[in-house]
């Protein structure tokens, strides 16, 4: 990653600067994070962590509503700069529940327009999905030129190139819907992009949800939420 830590952190955030820009980063700890049933050792438990940035790290038990709320003052942010949310996390031998599942992440100042998207926290469902969305087209293609050999002989290369460029779209659109892992050997998903002209005043508020399927789902281990700049492609 394109940031390094400077010493103003605490057991509640971490502050950073981008080591090619020089813009703010922050890390929001599980601790100022509401995490709803946070407080209840029944669903969620904390533990101590060498390995993260703070002291602690939240521990889902097992909860059927799931939901992590985090905010930040976008006054601390560096002017006319495109912030990334990204959710740290970790997975247990014993998690579950996130298999087939997305969630639901929001994003935006609070009391104004918000962007959602709809991410996994188990990549290996994820892959299963981008794999099971170009197989069955494929086949689809195989079928209907096998009934028909004229149709296959008419098919020209710039049809078969976009078919290729189809498939590295949705691959290259997915692949921040499902979570890599970090140079520390965490887990993250991306939740939101938010433009900061250095004009707007109020709080960014960062939404992690699931409260539809009704699903119990356990084993996940959260540091935080990371706010940092979008890394600009070469």
């Amino acid at each position: 990653m394109q940031y390094w830590k400077i010493s103003l952190s605490n057991k509640m955030n971490s502050f950073s600067l981008d080591k090619v820009s020089g813009k703010k980063c922050y890390m929001l700890s599980a601790r100022v994070l509401s995490i709803v049933w946070g407080d209840t050792p029944r669903y969620w438990t904390w533990i101590p962590s060498p390995e993260a940035r703070f002291g602690d790290v939240a521990e889902l038990i097992s909860v059927c509503w799931f939901e992590i709320l985090g905010k930040i003052d976008i006054r601390m942010l560096s002017p006319s700069t495109l912030y990334t949310a990204n959710f740290v996390f970790k997975s247990t031998r014993g998690a579950y529940g996130f298999e087939h599942q997305t969630l639901d992440a929001v994003v935006g100042l609070v009391g104004g327009q918000k962007s959602t998207r709809s991410v996994y926290l188990d990549d290996e469902a994820g892959q299963r999905r981008r794999r099971s969305q170009i197989v069955p087209r494929r086949m689809g293609l195989l079928f209907r030129n096998h009934r028909n050999m004229e149709t296959e002989i008419s098919t020209t290369r710039s049809d078969r190139d976009m078919d290729m460029d189809m498939d590295r779209d949705r691959d290259r659109n997915d692949e921040h819907n499902h979570p890599k892992v970090r140079g520390d050997g965490w887990m993250e998903v991306e939740l939101g992009e938010f433009f900061y002209d250095g004009g707007q005043e109020g709080e960014l508020e960062i939404n992690l949800l699931e409260v539809k399927g009704g699903n119990w789902k356990g084993g996940l281990i959260v540091q935080g939420i990371e706010i940092r700049p979008k890394k600009e492609l070469a």
